[in-house]
């Protein structure tokens, strides 16, 4: 018995070497990733190999978005147009004097194709029945098509809102798409949805699970929300569909968010990012009409870039944006996020943009929704405090949105957090307005959630419980994993 346990052990032991030299050979390029997964292999031997497969496994070198989709469309057009006369010197007048914009313009341009337009008229919703209320009104207005896409689709109240409204739209000819995440929207199948499809409308299930809760890329989440009417009119920020975000769920009290309807041509990127998104998972691609890009008549004037990012792609746009946003600034960073987990270099950006004088201030949840995410955000968040950042948490429910504000001039609202998941794992998009104005209605947003906040002091911190310091150590120890 003993020489059949001795050499079970010592099997078990090789396959455990082996699957940790796989993981460094893959995971080569980010060292803290790859610790954190040799720290699983060690603790839980084999079954350590089987998370990695789930919830490690990278998937930048697949072929998951056909980028000459951008070409189909004729964005490409446009974007070359504007990178020519960048690559000349010839920037667009920043519409903000509180800060120059001109180098994330240029990044953002040169390097991630996004389209600077500024022709675009943006209402700012932070109350989710406000949201959806201008939503369902815009849909009962379509006359086109309507394309839909979000992480989380719940089969409550007002998800059988959305749908009804969904169906009204299908049945008087309107083509309707939507795209679910197929990981966060676990509670709605093609039962629920099909009214919908039998209506005329069409589902798709990003990364579809082949059984309940497991597939091996079930680690990588569609977490964009974005619509799109006629082409038109342009919906995407940090709500999705759900009861919890009319804030009638109990646990989690006021949901407190931030959400965008365009109408400009800032609307043509989201439209295209939805396409991409589509036919990644569609066997029949769709391809260009000029329905979908239509002649836009807006009376706006504010100037929006928008980007996105995934897993797909080595590079992390999203994380670049808000590196760079950080860097720019001068006087005053204000950020609200429900997950602060950030790398190394954020953290030390922020750190040194406090060393430098420049005043931050930050708002995080006082709940959890994720119990070692919350841990994690605390103490990341916490450590900001003894170079002079200012923490609070917000007491009136639970703060979701995700929102940067640099010098009252450049703003960020969209669908990814502060955190390594936003950054590394998730598909996210953010829009970012050049607009002192707009910013300036941000900065008001967060001052009034300041008056529902409490303030994390140091002394306060510091005189948390054993309990609390042990749950962030282990949060910490496995936060690039979160």
């Amino acid at each position: 018995m003993s020489f059949v346990t001795e050499h079970l052990g010592l099997f078990f032991l090789s396959i455990n070497t082996i699957l940790s030299f796989i993981i460094v050979f893959r995971e080569r390029k980010d060292t803290v990733n790859t610790w954190a997964w040799l720290l699983v292999l060690t603790f839980i031997p084999v079954l350590g190999f089987i998370l990695y497969i789930f919830f490690g496994k990278g998937i930048s070198k697949e072929r998951i978005f056909d980028l000459k989709m951008q070409t189909k469309i004729g964005m490409n057009v446009e974007v070359q147009q504007q990178q020519r006369a960048l690559a000349r010197g010839l920037f667009p007048k920043p519409t903000t004097n509180q800060v120059d914009p001109r180098q994330l313009i240029y990044m953002l341009t040169m390097f991630e194709s996004s389209l600077y337009t500024t022709d675009n008229e943006v209402i700012l919703y932070t109350d989710g029945r406000e949201k959806f209320d201008a939503l369902i009104e815009d849909i009962r207005q379509a006359k086109y098509h309507i394309h839909m896409e979000y992480y989380i689709y719940r089969a409550d109240a007002l998800g059988l809102e959305m749908r009804e409204a969904l169906v009204a739209a299908a049945a008087r000819g309107v083509k309707v798409r939507l795209l679910l995440d197929a990981w966060g929207s676990t509670q709605v199948n093609r039962r629920f949805l099909a009214p919908l499809i039998e209506a005329g409308g069409e589902v798709v299930f990003f990364f579809p699970l082949f059984l309940p809760y497991l597939n091996p890329r079930m680690n990588y989440r569609n977490h964009r929300k974005i619509v799109v009417i006629d082409g038109e009119i342009g919906y995407t920020g940090g709500f999705n569909v759900g009861d919890e975000y009319l804030g009638l769920v109990k646990k989690f009290g006021y949901w407190r968010d931030n959400h965008l309807r365009i109408r400009g041509q800032a609307v043509y990127t989201l439209q295209n990012r939805f396409l991409m998104d589509w036919n990644s998972q569609q066997k029949y691609e769709l391809v260009y009409q000029p329905d979908y890009f239509p002649e836009i008549s807006s009376e706006g004037n504010l100037a929006l870039q928008i980007v996105s990012s995934g897993p797909d792609n080595e590079h992390e746009q999203i994380k670049l944006t808000y590196l760079k946003m950080i860097n720019l600034a001068k006087k005053e960073i204000l950020i609200q996020t429900p997950y602060y987990i950030p790398d190394a270099s954020i953290h030390e950006a922020l750190k040194l943009a406090l060393l430098s004088g420049v005043k931050v201030r930050m708002q995080i949840p006082n709940k959890p929704d994720h119990l070692l995410v919350y841990w994690a955000t605390y103490s990341f968040a916490a450590e900001l405090l003894e170079y002079g950042a200012i923490i609070e948490t917000y007491e009136n429910g639970f703060i979701h949105a995700k929102t940067m504000v640099i010098d009252a001039g450049i703003a960020s609202v969209g669908s990814a957090n502060i955190d390594v998941r936003s950054f590394k794992l998730d598909f996210e998009v953010n829009t970012i307005i050049y607009d002192a104005k707009f910013a300036e209605k941000l900065r008001a947003e967060f001052h009034k959630d300041s008056n529902k906040s409490d303030l994390l002091s140091q002394e306060k911190y510091d005189q948390r419980g054993t309990v609390i310091k042990f749950k962030e150590g282990i949060a910490r120890l496995i936060s690039p994993l979160l």
